[in-house]
């Protein structure tokens, strides 16, 4: 990876061949296998069967933005042509509130909307201070898992509505996709938009499924990527281009922070990305593959998590 992201610089990916084509089994090494299972579900489900009909051929993305400083800004967004909208992430460790404001402020200076995820870093008193000096920057889309919990996540929404005329749009990420019951966030009022990924979710018909029971509470959905390769992106694509709406610009343009990836990444024009799926090139695999011991790592891990899969 070109730089550091989610406190990693290497991403390692299962590639999975089957009559529909290519999928990608992908969870971080931290997961354990219930979890990684849900995983494997999705890559299975793209190499096996085909892509839902999609309803449009280009799905707009948002420029991501490390948390670098402020004189790193302009050469990270020079690898997302076009986008309007850029994350942001912020509350990483060992920084302060200080550099959350001014990595913010020197995006804002170049991309008109601005959203920021804290991957739930926050605790609610920082949550309600930090957001509340960010929108004095510049007026946020949304503001991602600003704190790690349920409970938090709905008294940092409801403090900021009091605080904030109109408040600050909530999203959540973690909450759903690393939840037992991903509408349990919805229902206690602790989110306005939510944040989707194909992997975690257990693959594109789920995610779509969630989606429309989101719909009906009147939360929309922003697909995003898992720090996918070329190959996953294509799923999270698929995802988005059959969503009957689609309010905001998703978070699938990751693939410009590898230097290396298992097939040609697809180039973002005018801030979109075209829909389609990708095939792995023998020697886009072959620059990539791990060694053998680590290789063995990963295939006892699929076979325990098929194991798991009902």
């Amino acid at each position: 990876m070109r730089v550091r992201f989610r406190g990693i610089t290497e991403r390692e990916v299962v590639l999975v061949e089957g009559p529909a084509g290519w999928g990608e089994f992908g969870p971080f090494p931290e997961y354990d296998d219930a979890e990684a299972a849900e995983w494997l579900r999705s890559a299975l489900e793209s190499a096996w069967l085909d892509d839902p009909e999609p309803l449009r051929s280009d799905v707009p993305v948002n420029a991501t933005v490390p948390a670098v400083d402020p004189d790193q800004v302009a050469g990270i967004l020079a690898r997302f042509p076009g986008a309007h909208t850029a994350k942001v992430k912020v509350a990483e460790r060992g920084q302060d509130l200080a550099q959350d404001v001014a990595r913010v402020r020197a995006v804002h200076a170049l991309v008109p909307h601005v959203r920021v995820d804290a991957n739930g870093g926050w605790s609610v008193d920082d949550a309600v201070t930090a957001l509340t000096a960010l929108a004095a920057e510049a007026p946020l889309e949304y503001a991602e898992q600003p704190c790690a919990t349920v409970p938090e996540l709905v008294e940092v929404r409801r403090r900021l509505q009091d605080d904030i005329p109109g408040g600050i749009r909530i999203a959540a990420d973690e909450s759903i996709r690393r939840a037992g019951d991903p509408m349990r966030v919805v229902r206690a009022g602790g989110a306005d938009v939510a944040i989707v990924k194909v992997a975690p979710l257990g693959g594109v018909r789920r995610l779509l499924t969630l989606a429309g029971e989101l719909a009906d509470h009147d939360v929309p959905v922003v697909v995003s990527s898992a720090l996918d390769s070329a190959v996953g992106m294509g799923a999270g694509l698929a995802a988005a281009a059959a969503l009957p709406d689609l309010p905001f610009a998703c978070g699938l343009g990751t693939g410009g922070f590898f230097t290396a990836d298992v097939a040609t990444p697809r180039s973002m024009s005018n801030g979109t990305l075209t829909v389609g799926r990708v095939a792995p090139s023998r020697s886009g695999i072959d620059a990539v593959r791990v060694d053998a011991e680590r290789e063995r790592w990963w295939l006892d891990r699929v076979r325990r998590c098929h194991s798991l899969l009902g």
